[in-house]
């Protein structure tokens, strides 16, 4: 301000300097005309740099310093540099809004945030595909005109958001479970976080059903076992009923042995996280033990091919293997009746290794395979139990299959037979004629 004040007054000091050295020359009238027309040139030009400045202020242009003489220079330049801190600044605000938004979109969590109506002012992608919104057009609507489950419209209204809200047949499936909680901030305003719980919520009723179907499977067998001890106890038995009960207690407590046995199995397949083993396997000694296993297990009554490649072979582990390979190949032998045909291939197929298992049994409904590697699930429990098998065999295939990066899969058409495909990648595939060269 002092600089405006001297410059001013410089310039008022020259003109009367000037006004006078001309009064001497020229006389007083052409000094005062003189003096006026300065004035006025003083006048137009201070006009027109404020009506310049008036039209800079209202639309700023940042990269551009307009030119001018003198103080007005120096008016424009200085509000250049005030105009580019402040645009600086803006722009790092901007930059911090966007980063937290991309924050928040990148959440595995729904993000909603409403005013204190209640009506939407933002919410993010989690968030619109959790209740069907659209940040866009659904932008200042109330929330409970679009989410009108009566839970969550009497959770929002009773201002009771200490416990979460489950809601479930949510998503564009109807399937999913959503945890929900609203958390008031700011005045009267509220933020909604959603979380996907259908999985948690899907592991914990697998959780329940497996208690309870290895309490199921086990109570079987012991109160059977119990029965024919308080019988032979209770009872006078002749040598042959004795030995009858006998065998049958035999036969009941082997069962228990193999649920047991199955169930450490899986036990240690899903508590080990070290991958199987780099090493080539002899799949010719496998394959081969497969199908003496098959004819003894048969005996005669299926009509069973093996068509193999002896010089494709896979990596990892030998045991793990040959236990997922022949669950599939019994399997196949258990559930087709007798005089049924049962095929076993072992090729390449472009750079896989497939392993193929058709048999020409009773076939499985549609509905059912989706969840044949279930532990304990089976499509007739009664003959399933009857063939011996545990409900197990096919969940501990899955996980010797995930450990090695292998694919299994099911097709089958009811009254035509059923075909169980495992497919080895190409990283675990190799060639016996590769190998010794």
């Amino acid at each position: 301000m002092n600089i405006i004040w001297t410059r001013s007054l410089v310039s008022l000091t020259l003109l009367g300097i000037l006004s006078v050295v001309i009064g001497a020359l020229l006389g007083v009238r052409v000094a005062l005309c003189f003096a006026l027309f300065m004035l006025v040139v003083q006048t137009l030009f201070t006009t027109f740099h404020t009506q310049r400045l008036w039209r800079l202020l209202d639309a700023p242009v940042y990269g551009e310093v307009p030119s001018a003489p003198g103080m007005w220079g120096e008016i424009y330049y200085r509000l250049h540099k005030l105009a580019k801190r402040w645009h600086a600044q803006v722009r790092q605000v901007e930059q911090q809004h966007s980063r937290f938004i991309q924050g928040i979109q990148a959440s595995p969590n729904g993000v909603v945030m409403l005013d204190d109506h209640d009506q939407i002012e933002w919410c993010n992608a989690i968030a619109e595909r959790h209740f069907g919104l659209d940040a866009k057009q659904d932008l200042r609507q109330h929330i409970t005109h679009l989410v009108r489950q009566p839970d969550f419209v009497r959770y929002l209204a009773s201002q009771h958001f200490e416990e979460v809200l489950l809601m479930r047949g949510m998503g564009p499936t109807r399937q999913k479970v959503l945890s929900v909680q609203v958390f008031p901030y700011g005045e009267n305003r509220k933020l909604i976080l959603t979380n996907d719980i259908t999985e948690l919520e899907r592991t914990d009723s697998m959780r329940r059903d497996f208690v309870a179907n290895v309490s199921h499977e086990l109570k079987t067998p012991l109160t059977v076992l119990s029965g024919f001890l308080e019988t032979m106890r209770e009872l006078p038995l002749d040598e042959s009923d004795r030995d009858r009960y006998l065998e049958m207690m035999e036969q009941q407590s082997s069962r228990m042995q193999n649920i047991v046995r199955d169930l450490l199995v899986l036990a240690n397949l899903e508590g080990d996280a070290k991958p199987p083993s780099d090493e080539l396997l002899d799949m010719r000694a496998v394959l081969r033990h497969l199908e003496e296993d098959a004819g003894n297990l048969s005996g005669g009554r299926h009509k069973i091919v093996f068509d193999v490649d002896e010089s494709l072979t896979v990596a990892g582990n030998e045991t793990e293997v040959f236990s997922a390979l022949a669950n599939l190949v019994t399997n196949a032998i258990r559930y087709t009746p007798d005089g049924g045909c049962i095929d076993v291939s072992w090729k390449r197929v472009r750079d896989r290794a497939v392993f193929c298992v058709r048999d020409s049994g009773l076939g499985i409904p549609a509905e059912h395979i989706p969840r044949l590697t279930e532990r304990f699930y089976r499509v007739d429990r009664s003959r399933s139990r009857d063939t011996g098998g545990t409900g197990l065999g096919l969940a501990i295939v899955k996980h010797v299959l995930q450990r090695h990066l292998a694919d299994l899969e099911v097709t089958s058409e009811e009254g035509r037979g059923s075909t169980f495909s495992v497919t080895f990648p190409a990283v675990r595939t190799a060639s016996r004629k590769s190998i010794a060269v």
